[in-house]
């Protein structure tokens, strides 16, 4: 997967007052806080999704 498994790894940061939302696994900032809480997730589920698909393919040519 995308992350090293460290459980004191961030994963993900909500930032309130800014409206900010990070995904510190793939390095992605949206500024839809609201959206994110009310349960709008799939623009993160597809970047996460992506970003494992392609560690797949670069370990299988290695």
């Amino acid at each position: 997967m995308v992350s090293t498994g460290d459980r004191s790894a961030k994963i993900r940061t909500y930032n309130y007052p800014q409206g900010r939302v990070t995904e510190h696994r793939i390095s992605m900032t949206k500024y839809n806080l609201q959206a994110t809480m009310s349960g709008d997730l799939q623009e993160f589920i597809d970047e996460l999704q992506f970003a494992e698909n392609a560690e797949k393919l670069k370990e299988g040519q290695s």
